[in-house]
């Protein structure tokens, strides 16, 4: 072995035992971020971009009352079947913001925060949407429970919009304004009349009433479907050739209301009118292959409405670039 040899193995060994010596690299952490990210969606309808905003999910605990004309044990099978717990109901809110390039539209105003602490980031989502609710031109109401009205004001009775023109049914104006009916309401409906007092109370005679049945705003129209409540209208968005139908609350839960139409949620405050309501409007969303909107849909509440044996299923868009 000559000595270059022997020197550059020796090297070598040396290295390599220096290498064998460092430390171990200290192991990185990364804290959990604790919170979803914003609940914002975006996609287009025609030339209009619509903005889906998450409000946040209710929990609801059920039981054999929550449906009027099924089984208990039909209504956990189908929670089951769909990878939901037996007898609690995630019930989420989404509201939506039309931007037909010269208004902005939005179709229920979400909880305000004011309805069940998992819910009420609306607010939220709007800022990080990048719209100021000082923007928003015109609120159309679908109708007058909690969900969908009280975020026309916070908690301490201020306004959160204070320039939008504020559309509501009539017919859901004409009941909900009735002291004759509060008189005779239940205590658990009573609590309602109550609540459209204080949300509509102050700019009341600002209030537009819309006839269901005719446009809003431009290529937003509206529609008749009573029973959830005695003047509950759906939507429908236009622009080109493209439509989309808002479907509010025609069903509450899709896996429970859309695959079991017929069925009668405690919520309805006609079952039967209710799911006459549904079965026609659902029909349409099939026969027309719509995409659809559902307020109490999982997030980002869009898609479509299929066909099938016993009545219909949701079929969820895929999440896709607005542009």
């Amino acid at each position: 072995m000559t000595e270059i040899t022997r020197r550059a193995l020796l090297a070598g060994s040396a290295l390599a035992g220096a290498a064998v010596a460092l430390p171990a690299p200290a192991a990185a952490t990364a804290p959990a971020a604790g919170r979803q990210s914003a609940g914002v969606y975006r996609y287009k309808v025609g030339d209009y971009e619509l903005t889906a905003l998450y409000d946040g999910v209710w929990n609801l605990p059920i039981d054999e009352t929550f449906v009027r004309n099924a089984a208990y044990a039909d209504v956990r099978k189908a929670l089951t079947d769909a990878f939901l717990p037996p007898d609690q109901l995630p019930i989420p809110f989404t509201t939506l913001v039309v931007n037909t390039g010269s208004k902005l539209v939005l179709l229920d105003t979400g909880t305000g925060g004011q309805l069940i602490g998992t819910a009420g980031s609306m607010g939220a989502n709007l800022a990080a949407a990048g719209i100021d609710p000082r923007a928003i031109d015109v609120i159309v109401i679908s109708h007058f429970h909690p969900d969908h009205i009280n975020g026309l004001k916070t908690k301490d009775d201020e306004v959160v919009f204070p320039n939008a023109e504020i559309n509501v049914p009539a017919p859901e104006w004409a009941y909900w304004m009735d002291d004759g009916q509060m008189s005779t309401a239940p205590d658990r409906i009573k609590r309602y009349f109550l609540n459209v007092r204080r949300v509509f109370g102050s700019f009341a005679k600002d209030v537009r009433r819309y006839v269901p049945g005719h446009e809003v705003a431009p290529g937003i129209a509206t529609i008749a479907a009573f029973g959830h409540t005695p003047g509950h209208c759906a939507f429908t968005v236009a622009s080109g050739s493209q439509q989309m139908l808002v479907l509010s609350d025609i069903t509450n839960h899709p896996w429970l209301f859309v695959r079991h139409p017929e069925w009668q949620a405690i919520v309805d405050m006609d079952g039967g009118m209710a799911v006459e309501s549904r079965w026609k409007l659902l029909d349409r969303a099939a026969a027309d292959r719509m995409l659809v909107q559902g307020y109490h849909f999982p997030f980002p509440a869009c898609g479509h409405i299929g066909k099938v044996a016993a009545g219909y299923d949701f079929v969820p868009v895929m999440w896709q670039p607005a542009l």
